[in-house]
C-alpha cells in the first residue's frame, strides 16, 4: 500500500486566498493531496494534468508559484517553462523531478525552474523548497515561508529529556550566542536538522532565513549555481541571473546537511566563503558579500575522510568550530515513550484516525527494538502502523540483537578491556553486536544492498557507509 506521507499540520504562515498557486501532474492522486496540502496551508491550487491545460489556465491566472512535473503526457513540464516564459515570471517554479534522472533536473534548471524535488516527496520536501523560493528577491510575488519559531519545533525540543539531549540543549543555547560554525554529527535520522534548526530559534538570526541545503541529494553539477548562483549566459541554458542559497540565506541560517559528500572541487570555494564571507556565482566577475551562519551536518567520520584525502583538512578544522555528536536512539531509550507518544498523537490527526492509547507491550516492543534507523525509522513505522491501523504491528519489532556477538563481547579476556570505562566498553559491544546483523543481513540478501538496507530500514548511503566502516567484506562473509 503506498501511503501519502503529507503532513496537514506544518505551520505556514496564512495566505489570502487570491494567492494562486499553479500544480501540474499528471498523476490523479498526488494531484489530489498536492492540493489538499496546498489548501490546508493557505493557497488556492489550480491543478492541470497536462502542460496543454496549463496553458489553458496561464491566460487567466497570475501564480505566487507553480509546481510543475518534467514527466507529463505530451509536452513535458521542461517544455512548458520554455514554451511559456509568462510562467517563470509570473512566480518561482519548482520543479518535480523522477529519482534517478540528474539529467531531467539540469535541464529543467537550465530551461528556467527555480529549484526542485524528487519523487517520491513528502510534505517536508516541499516546505523546504517552498521556503527556498519565498526567500529570492527577484520575486516580488514571492509565497509566504513557513514558521521556523513555531510550537511544532518547542514541542520536538521537549521530547530530548535524556541526560546527554539535555546536554546538547545546552549548548544549543550556548552556540546559538556566537556567530560561530557549528558541526553536527551523528547516524542517519538522530535529529541533526532539528539541533541546526534549534541553534537558528534561539540565535539573534531567529527572524531571517533557515535555508537548508543537501549536499548529497543534488546532482554535483548543479551543485554550485545553488549554492553560489549563476550569471546569465554562465552556461547553456542560463537565460537570467540566479541568486544562490547562500545569498537567500543572507542576516539568516544556511544549513549544509551531509558536508561530507560535498565534492572536493567545492570544498575550496566553501573554505573562502566561511573564511572571507564573499564568493562570485558561477560565470560572474565580481565578489559579493554576505552575512550568514552555516551548521553543517555529517553521518560520516570526517576526521577519517581527511585522513584518507577525501575531505579538506584546513575546511574540517574551520567547519569543527562547535561540534555536536547526537547520540544514537538505542543510547537514549528513555525518549522513546514521549516520541511514540507524539508521533502517534500526530499522526492520528494527520490521517483521520481515532487516537489510541498503545498497550504496555506495545511500548515495551517499541522499547526492545533496536532502531538502526533512528527517530526517523520510529516515526515512519508509527505512520505504517496508524494507517494500516495494525496495532500489533510492533511484535514485528521483538528481534534483539543476535546474542552470540554479545556474549563473544563480554567473555573476551580482560586484558583487552583494562583500562576502558564501562561505557566505551559496552558501546564496543553494541558496535560489534551491530556489525554481526549487518553481515548477517547481507548474507541473507546475497549481498544485495539495496535489499539489504530495506530490510534494516536505513538509507542505501548510511548502509555502504557501515560495510566500508566495520570492513566487511563479501568473500570473507561468504567464507
Amino acid at each position: 500500500m503506498k501511503v501519502s506521507s503529507f503532513d496537514a499540520t506544518l505551520p505556514f504562515a496564512a495566505a489570502p486566498a487570491t494567492r494562486h498557486v499553479l500544480v501540474v501532474e499528471s498523476d490523479p492522486d498526488q494531484r489530489r493531496r498536492v492540493t489538499t496540502q496546498l489548501s490546508n496551508w493557505g493557497y488556492s491550487p489550480l491543478a492541470a494534468a497536462s502542460a496543454e491545460e496549463a496553458l489553458e489556465l496561464m491566460g487567466r491566472v497570475r501564480f505566487v508559484f507553480s509546481l510543475v512535473a518534467i514527466r507529463l503526457p505530451g509536452l513535458s513540464g521542461i517544455d512548458l517553462i520554455r514554451r511559456a516564459p509568462e510562467l517563470s515570471e509570473s512566480g518561482p517554479v519548482i520543479m518535480v523531478a523522477d529519482t534517478g534522472h540528474s539529467a531531467q533536473i539540469v535541464e529543467a534548471i537550465q530551461a528556467g525552474a527555480d529549484d526542485f524535488i524528487r519523487r517520491p516527496y513528502t510534505a517536508e520536501d516541499l516546505e523546504n523548497a517552498i521556503r527556498t523560493v519565498a526567500g529570492r528577491p527577484r520575486r516580488e510575488t514571492a509565497a509566504p515561508a513557513p514558521d521556523d519559531n513555531g510550537e511544532r519545533l518547542q514541542r520536538e525540543l521537549a521530547l530530548l529529556v535524556s541526560p546527554q539531549m539535555r546536554e546538547i540543549q545546552q549548548v544549543i543555547e550556548q552556540a546559538a550566542r556566537a556567530d560561530v560554525t557549528v558541526l553536527v554529527c551523528g547516524e542517519t535520522g538522530v535529529g541533526k536538522e532539528l539541533v541546526a534548526r534549534a541553534i537558528h530559534a534561539h540565535s539573534p538570526r531567529r527572524r531571517n532565513t533557515f535555508v537548508k541545503v543537501n549536499c548529497a541529494a543534488m546532482p554535483r553539477e548543479l551543485l554550485e549555481s545553488e549554492l553560489f548562483g549563476h550569471e546569465r549566459g554562465a552556461f547553456t541554458g542560463a537565460h537570467q541571473r540566479k541568486p544562490g542559497r547562500f545569498e537567500l540565506a543572507d542576516g539568516g541560517t544556511i544549513f549544509l546537511d551531509e558536508i561530507g559528500e560535498l565534492h572536493p572541487a567545492l570544498q575550496a570555494k566553501l573554505l573562502h566563503v566561511l573564511q572571507d564571507g564573499e564568493f562570485s556565482r558561477v560565470g560572474g566577475r565580481h565578489n559579493i558579500r554576505v552575512d550568514v551562519r552555516t551548521i553543517c551536518a555529517t553521518n560520516r567520520d570526517l576526521a577519517r575522510e581527511v585522513a584518507a584525502g577525501r575531505f579538506r583538512e584546513d575546511l574540517f578544522y574551520r567547519l569543527n568550530v562547535i561540534n555536536i555528536l547526537v547520540p544514537p536512539l538505542r543510547d537514549r531509550r528513555e525518549e522513546i515513550p514521549g516520541i511514540v507518544g507524539y508521533f502517534t498523537q500526530r499522526y492520528s490527526r494527520v490521517f483521520n484516525v481515532p487516537e489510541r492509547e498503545l498497550s504496555p507491550e506495545t511500548m515495551q516492543a517499541f522499547l526492545g527494538y533496536g532502531w538502526p534507523g533512528n527517530i526517523r525509522e520510529l516515526e515512519n513505522f508509527i505512520k505504517r502502523m496508524i494507517v494500516l491501523q495494525d496495532w500489533n504491528l510492533a511484535r514485528t519489532l521483538v528481534t534483539p540483537a543476535p546474542a552470540a556477538p554479545l556474549a563473544a563481547a563480554v567473555t573476551e579476556p580482560f586484558a583487552a578491556t583494562k583500562g576502558l570505562s564501562l561505557k566505551e566498553i559496552s558501546r564496543r559491544a553494541v558496535l560489534e553486536a551491530e556489525r554481526e546483523v549487518i553481515r548477517r543481513a547481507l548474507e541473507q540478501c546475497r549481498w544485495n544492498r539495496v535489499k539489504t538496507a530495506k530490510m534494516l530500514k536505513i538509507s542505501y548511503r548510511a548502509l555502504l557507509y557501515k560495510i566500508k566502516d566495520m570492513g566487511l567484506k563479501q568473500d570473507s562473509a561468504a567464507s
